[in-house]
């Protein structure tokens, strides 16, 4: 019943390594994350960086603002490392990155990647030197950078010589074009000079983020016409809640759908004291549901009805989506292949037989009126029938014993495995397309 992965067609770009991740060049769509901690705590840095990567980011950026962040960071890629993780970190730089970086030299060493936002790098005469000094720093320690354009700090001079320009035409465009324009402009221009400085196309990563749906779909589309760099998609100030999640979810689905993205971040703002490993499940959740990528196994359950006035239904789906969640870490390890099985918890005979047969395992419980029996389907057959008060529990226990039985230990895998070459990228090529 398990499916693997569908391939949708990718744009073809040149990969860029961060670490030991790869982005691009056809490979799978990287998830990404930031903190929002003072990085100069470095404890509190530390936490949320491994409990960020433990959920499933494969790059963490964090902030690097000013001396005693940057000072920290060292610190920081160190204690991560003492405990086993060993995410990629990304400095996120602004107004003063070009200073920093030169003058803590071990945090220009420490970090992964540098984000470079050419819209406060510098003002006139400013501009190319200090854009200019954080390349070189990025070709002194061979690191990769983000030219992250964002339309809320715009690169003003660019944006108003576009204005002039189109007051001037026979035929102007809306402010709302000419600022996206603006977006892609600033981003292509600057890869251009950073290219010239030195920086191969292989060192650069370009982003253009909108806070608004349809100006992001525009932008990207606009973008990826014009390159062939490995692009970052994000909807900026997505919001909070699920104003965030479905603002970030309907434009990036609509951008990977055609085959543009090689790294996404969702993000969130976080409910005060909240979880910021939202933003990566969100982000993983969008990959998963598209096919674009498997990271745990998906949990279909109905959303209930006047048959289904019971919450058992509810709390079991519950149950069991948060006993997986819990289970990944020590499967992902030991089990391969486990994040791409599929569960169903239904609530009533309509339509449970029948979605319990598709998945890999699923469960039909009793609705309103109905006989307190709850079948189990195993590979679309259904193999017992669960009675009694102890439904829950037996039934985790089912899922437990099929992962142990259907999915062989890593150590099996790797044997099974072990003459067979890993499948190569998609070739990359000079257009782009």
């Amino acid at each position: 019943m398990t499916a693997p992965d569908s391939i949708l067609p990718r744009r073809t770009t040149v990969p860029v390594r961060v670490g030991d991740v790869v982005v691009g060049g056809g490979h799978p769509v990287v998830v990404q994350s930031m903190t929002n901690t003072d990085t100069a705590d470095v404890a509190a840095t530390v936490a949320q960086v491994a409990a960020l990567a433990a959920a499933g980011s494969e790059v963490v950026r964090i902030t690097v603002d000013r001396d005693e962040a940057a000072a920290a960071v060292p610190h920081i890629r160190d204690r991560l490392a003492a405990m086993g993780v060993d995410v990629p970190l990304v400095g996120d730089f602004h107004y003063i990155g070009h200073r920093l970086l030169n003058a803590h030299p071990a945090c220009a060493e420490a970090l992964a990647k540098y984000r470079i936002n050419p819209g406060n790098v510098g003002f006139r005469e400013k501009r190319d030197r200090q854009f200019g000094t954080m390349i070189e720093v990025a070709l002194r320690y061979d690191r990769p950078v983000r030219i992250g354009v964002n339309w809320g700090s715009l690169d003003q001079e660019l944006q108003a010589r576009l204005m002039d320009e189109n007051a001037a035409s026979p035929s102007p465009r809306s402010a709302a074009e000419v600022t996206r324009e603006a977006l892609v402009l600033s981003a292509v221009e600057s890869a251009r000079r950073a290219e010239e400085i030195g920086l191969g196309r292989d060192r650069i990563i370009l982003s253009c983020k909108v806070s608004d749906v349809q100006s992001l779909i525009a932008v990207y589309r606009a973008l990826a016409a014009r390159t062939d760099h490995a692009l970052h998609l994000g909807l900026t100030e997505a919001g909070m809640g699920s104003k965030g999640i479905v603002a970030s979810t309907a434009a990036l689905s609509v951008l990977l759908q055609e085959g543009i993205g090689d790294t996404i971040r969702v993000s969130l703002t976080p409910q005060p004291d909240g979880d910021r490993t939202e933003e990566v499940v969100v982000a993983q959740q969008i990959l998963q549901v598209m096919g674009i990528r498997s990271f745990a196994p998906m949990v279909a359950a109905c959303p209930g009805c006047g048959r289904t006035t019971s919450t058992f239904f509810q709390e079991l789906a519950g149950q069991i989506q948060g006993y997986i969640r819990a289970r990944m870490p020590v499967w992902r390890q030991e089990r391969p292949g486990v994040e791409r099985m599929s569960v169903a918890v239904m609530g009533c005979i309509v339509n449970g037989p029948g979605e319990s047969k598709h998945a890999d395992i699923g469960i039909s419980l009793p609705g309103t009126g109905e006989e307190p029996a709850a079948p189990v389907f195993i590979d679309g057959r259904k193999t017992i029938t669960l009675r009694g008060p102890d439904i829950a529990q037996a039934f985790q226990q089912i899922v437990e014993d099929y992962v142990a039985a259907r999915y062989a230990p890593a150590a099996d895998a790797r044997a099974v495995h072990a003459d067979t070459p890993e499948p190569s990228p998609p070739p990359v090529t000079a257009d782009g397309r």
